[in-house]
């Protein structure tokens, strides 16, 4: 049940990121063609004004697809055209003439050169696969060189709609952070039980949830002498005095506190004392406790670089381990985590690299400076030393989740 609430709460970030990339590319023109949480083979997808919603099967991110992300190039014909091409060599003329149109920057003039490559992919008897593969070619080179394409925008847009995803997730951040300051977050315990765990000495001896404890071996105890008071046993026997529910006090049989977790426990919760704040109060306190989790993302980030300390990384696999084991703890805790997720979902995303959100962000205004476009070249090489960046932060953090799911 957890896992799945847990896997919920993941996607749940990843549809905000997605959505804030949507909704601010369709209010600056651009049209996206795909909204996807989750990546492909579809569970389920539906196509509404030339748009199509999906929820992919594999639940380890989402994407949309907003057309023309990079100028058109020659190469990008290859990917789409090898297989129409090896069944009607014919093709090889007109394809060559987009090539050459897209390679001398005809962006507007190429569409002649299109329109006559979709003619002669039509006319040919072509497997389906192939020519599947031919008119996602066509289409997707179409939408590349629409007016409402990325790569045409001015550099605000572009910008803008970037930004958005990783903006998205810190609003979300601040919002949960906000509700749990509103809510109450706890600032130590009362002297109430409020959980007793069954078979352990706690609940042997006759501690019930609701109990106050009031003395332990005969001395009056607070909420914060009490585990201290446990733990120094080193498992000799404790007498613990309650007040019951109706006023009376009981003092209980001795029991043996045992090793639970790498300290001596009796196997009884307390109570959390919470404070509220209110929305103004909870609004400042929850921008403080952003600003402080993005300073401590970026230490965790450099020392994992510099491989001061790599244990804090962690892929979707432990994302969803530890939210898990934080609905364990209560909803306040876990929703904390959620917050803390969606703030580190950002930060990542902003990293100046490509093919991250930063990363786009980065070369927009580099062009918006040098006033024309970065080379497909430039792009493809930074891409790579991108993508190996997040490889490499996928393989920290699925050895440090084997360690874990392994107990060590």
């Amino acid at each position: 049940m957890n896992i799945g609430v847990a896997i919920l709460g993941l996607a749940l970030l990843v549809f905000i990121h997605e959505a804030g990339h949507f909704f601010v590319a369709r209010a600056v023109g651009m049209r996206p063609r795909r909204f996807y949480v989750g990546f492909p083979p579809a569970i389920a997808k539906v196509r509404r004004n030339g748009i199509e919603y999906g929820l992919g099967a594999i639940p380890l991110g989402g994407y949309v697809k907003i057309p023309g992300m990079h100028r058109p190039a020659p190469s990008d014909l290859d990917a789409h055209m090898r297989r129409p091409l090896e069944e009607a060599p014919q093709l090889a003329g007109p394809i060559e003439r987009v090539k050459r149109t897209l390679g001398a920057g005809d962006f507007d003039g190429v569409a002649a050169d299109v329109d006559a490559l979709e003619r002669c992919l039509a006319s040919k008897p072509l497997t389906p696969a192939a020519a599947k593969a031919g008119t996602r070619g066509v289409r997707d080179l179409r939408d590349a060189l629409g007016r409402d394409a990325y790569w045409r925008q001015s550099t605000w847009r572009k910008v803008a709609v970037i930004l958005a995803g990783p903006a998205a997730n810190i609003a979300a951040a601040i919002v949960l952070l906000v509700a749990l300051f509103v809510a109450g977050v706890p600032t130590g315990a009362e002297r109430f039980v409020e959980e007793v765990v069954p078979g352990t000495p706690a609940a042997q001896i006759g501690i019930h949830p609701g109990d106050e404890i009031f003395a332990l071996n005969g001395r009056s105890v607070t909420a914060a002498d009490i585990p201290r008071v446990i733990r120094a046993s080193e498992g000799e026997p404790i007498t613990v005095t309650v007040v019951r529910q109706g006023g009376s006090l009981a003092t209980l049989p001795a029991a043996r506190p045992v090793r639970m977790d790498g300290a001596y426990r009796l196997g009884f919760a307390l109570a959390p004392r919470y404070e509220r704040f209110g929305p103004l109060a909870a609004t400042r306190l929850a921008a403080e406790e952003t600003v402080r989790v993005t300073e401590a993302i970026g230490v965790a980030l450099y020392d994992v670089v510099s491989g001061r300390d790599r244990n804090a990384v962690a892929t979707p696999v432990g994302v969803v381990q530890g939210s898990s084991q934080a609905l364990d703890v209560g909803l306040r805790h876990y929703l904390q985590i959620l917050a803390l997720i969606s703030l580190s979902l950002a930060l990542l995303n902003l990293l100046p690299l490509l093919p991250l959100d930063g990363g786009h962000i980065a070369f927009s205004l580099l062009e918006g400076v040098r006033g024309r476009a970065v080379g497909r070249a430039a792009y493809e090489r930074a891409s790579v030393v991108g993508i190996m960046f997040v490889l490499f932060l996928f393989a920290v953090g699925l050895s440090n989740d084997i360690t874990r799911l392994r107990g060590g």
